[in-house]
């Protein structure tokens, strides 16, 4: 069986089952179009999720891409309605710059400010970039970078297990380095660039994955985007997908579009957010 087959097909190209609303504030609405960007509510059920968790509150920003493919302003207000939101973690997915390495002094100083325990992993052009600098500043700021690293942070009084999967597609991910030595059981959020790191977890184990990298498909023409990214091995475009009894969500990322030199069509720039819900454990299928 291939990977898109493995998808819950009714994700494909389509709003995720488990979006609640995708709000729009006031204020969003009146930004310039070059600074728009759209707020997503999600609610996930996560079989496994230690008790004290249910509720528990994530942000996700992605594929920010600073510089010319982006407006400041928009990353700033994105930052902004992370923090309006309060929730009890940030998640950063990748790819903070595009190919030059003028913007890179300006990532840490538009990301700044972020509230609550903010953990970082690293894309593609980060690496094709400067993967060093960009680590080095998010961890001035005080943020937590994982490469094939995890980490226990106490959350709401309660264990939770933050595993960071360095890059796939420039081969540095290595998921068993990864989970080495980390809790089998309990609340364990995975954060990977690529989405199909999602096939290289351990199976039916209750994990969520939150990653980037698509933009969504970018400049989405259905049915022919679908089979180019699959082509091209990325299956998961946009949205919650069920693989192999773990969960995935692939935000459509915050850069790009919209005034800047790359067009979307059919996707918009997304700040991504997600309550967390307790669910009975899995059973792999038999």
């Amino acid at each position: 069986m291939n990977a898109a087959s493995n998808a819950t097909a009714s994700n494909r190209l389509a709003p995720a089952r488990n979006e609640l609303v995708v709000r729009e504030k006031e204020e969003t609405l009146r930004l310039r179009w070059r600074d728009y960007f759209a707020l997503s509510e999600h609610q996930l059920h996560v079989p496994g999720l230690s008790p004290g968790h249910d509720g528990l509150r994530v942000a996700q920003l992605s594929d920010i891409h600073v510089g010319q493919a982006t407006s400041a302003v928009r990353i700033r207000r994105a930052v902004e309605a992370v923090n309006a939101s309060a929730p009890d973690m940030v998640f950063l997915t990748g790819d903070y710059v595009t190919h030059s390495p003028k913007p890179l002094p300006r990532v840490r100083e538009l990301l700044a400010g972020l509230t609550g325990p903010v953990f970082v992993v690293l894309g593609n052009h980060d690496h094709w970039v400067n993967a060093p600098y960009l680590r080095e500043g998010f961890e001035r700021l005080g943020y937590t970078v994982l490469q094939n690293e995890h980490r226990v942070v106490t959350v709401r009084g309660t264990p939770a297990t933050v595993l960071g999967v360095d890059d796939g597609r420039t081969g540095r991910d290595d998921v068993k380095a990864t989970f080495q030595g980390a809790p089998t059981s309990g609340t364990r959020l995975v954060l990977a660039h690529t989405p199909p790191t999602i096939e290289k977890l351990p199976p039916h184990e209750g994990l969520v994955q939150f990653s980037g990298h698509t933009h969504g498909g970018q400049f989405v023409v259905r049915g022919l985007t679908e089979a180019v990214f699959r082509r091209a091995g990325q299956p998961y475009i946009r949205g919650h997908y069920t693989v192999r009894g773990n969960q995935l969500y692939v935000n459509q990322g915050l850069g790009f579009g919209f005034g800047g030199p790359y067009l979307r069509r059919g996707t918009q720039p997304e700040v991504a957010f997600f309550t967390l819900r307790a669910a009975p454990a899995l059973q792999p299928a038999l």
